[in-house]
């Protein structure tokens, strides 16, 4: 079903409509770098217009001809159209056309089996593949009406399509609990995080906005980054530290596009979870893209999918330097930083940036100077623990006392844990 790639490229004739009804259009120009990122050959573009896709070709008679004088003028090994295709209509542009028709959830399919390198990235994309193949298996099995047949042939009755049916759902089957699994382990992680109070950033954005650019930069990790779309489809975490000295994990995520299948979202639930479950995100918008706006409305419609549109966020405006624009944080009217711009690339703004993170996390945190009486032996011991303590103090009656810095949850956790309640321990001072 997805097309093998020879090392020249594979030459695609590629079909974009403008359709009447309003709604969000798709972009031609995404297209070709879709197409480009798959290793593909774009030689010709066909454009038209109508008022609604036919329930036979997708296209009209005159088009159909004028896309098939293309393949013909161009040797072309494959049609790619910027919209989605029933299988009906696919199995009617092949026979028509005599090659390969793809739409754009299977383009989309085939960059990510492409850019999957982890076995958990595998498994994801291998599910969204079947979930979608299953769909179009009548497209190989026309030309067969029965499994076997004839004296001394005869099969137990099952068509070649029910069989090649239930062998893919008994392989979705097994990958779903493979991912479940793959689930479960990840939420022991998360938990253990949240036991060490260690907050978790998830990098999001639009596919090709610098998040895996910005992601090196502030962990030093050297994941592959290029200028192309789904450069990066792995999950990659790095624990990094914050100006104040605190730890945090930044977790990179795979980006989104327009119209992102929903096989897809559905495969990658257990990776996007870590966007839902992070404690701030960071959305990389590219500040020098023509149609941001367009793009971070994507993101949102995707989060919201997820269920991580309540989180926390920061908006993260990438690529200052293709704007000639000055490193700068925007502030809401309660004065935390909303907006900051950056350049990943140069690395201009990224102090800015690690501030606004750290500023942002530190909401609820505790900053003071606390006694610690000669019974306390125990809390002190816990506070260094927790990686609380800034400073110890001994004054000449010799005295202890701390300077700390840690979150407030935590903090009277600790207490209980000593019996003691925020007001019965010793008067502290602020630092």
């Amino acid at each position: 079903m997805f097309f093998e790639r020879p090392q020249s490229g594979e030459r695609a004739v590629l079909v974009h409509l403008e359709l009447g009804g309003g709604g969000a259009q798709e972009d031609p120009r995404e297209l070709e770098e879709l197409v480009l990122s798959a290793g593909g050959d774009p030689v010709e573009f066909v454009f038209g217009q109508r008022d609604r896709p036919d329930p036979r070709h997708f296209v009209g008679t005159g088009k159909l001809a004028e896309i098939e004088a293309a393949v013909r003028a161009h040797d072309a090994a494959l049609v790619i159209f910027n919209h989605a295709l029933s299988p009906s209509q696919e199995r009617n542009l092949e026979r028509a056309l005599g090659c390969r028709v793809i739409d754009r959830t299977g383009l989309i399919l085939d960059i990510f089996a492409q850019r999957a390198r982890s076995h958990v990235g595998k498994l994801q994309v291998e599910l969204a593949q079947l979930r979608h193949m299953s769909t179009r298996l009548v497209r190989g099995w026309t030309h067969l009406e029965r499994q076997k047949g004839g004296i001394g042939l005869r099969g137990p009755g099952e068509t070649q399509l029910e069989t090649d049916r239930r062998l893919l759902r008994d392989r979705i089957r097994m990958l779903l609990r493979r991912l479940e699994k793959v689930h479960s382990q990840r939420e022991q992680g998360r938990r253990a995080r949240q036991r060490a109070e260690v907050p978790t950033v998830s990098l999001v954005g639009y596919t090709n906005a610098g998040k895996s650019t910005l992601f090196n930069t502030l962990t030093g990790a050297g994941v592959y980054a290029a200028d192309q779309l789904f450069a990066t489809l792995d999950p990659t975490m790095r624990r990094c530290t914050l100006p104040d000295g605190r730890p945090m994990v930044l977790a990179d995520t795979v980006g989104f596009v327009r119209h992102l299948p929903h096989q897809l979202v559905e495969a990658f639930r257990a990776t996007l979870e870590e966007a839902r479950l992070a404690d701030l995100l960071l959305h990389v918008i590219d500040a020098s893209a023509a149609d941001r706006e367009d793009t971070s409305f994507e993101v949102e419609k995707v989060l919201g999918e997820i269920g991580a549109d309540k989180v926390r966020r920061l908006d993260i405006c990438n690529k200052i330097d293709l704007l000639q624009a000055a490193p700068r944080i925007d502030r809401g009217e309660d004065g935390k930083p909303v907006r900051v711009w950056v350049s990943a690339q140069s690395g201009a703004g990224l102090e800015l940036l690690r501030e606004a993170i750290a500023e942002l996390l530190e909401q609820d945190l505790v900053q003071e100077c606390i006694p610690i009486g000669p019974t306390q032996g125990r809390l002190r011991a816990r506070l260094y623990e927790k990686g609380a303590v800034l400073a110890e103090h001994i004054d000449e009656q010799g005295q202890i006392s701390l300077d700390i810095r840690l979150p407030r949850a935590l903090l009277a956790q600790l207490l209980a844990a000593e019996n003691l309640a925020p007001a019965e321990r010793p008067a502290a001072e602020h630092i």
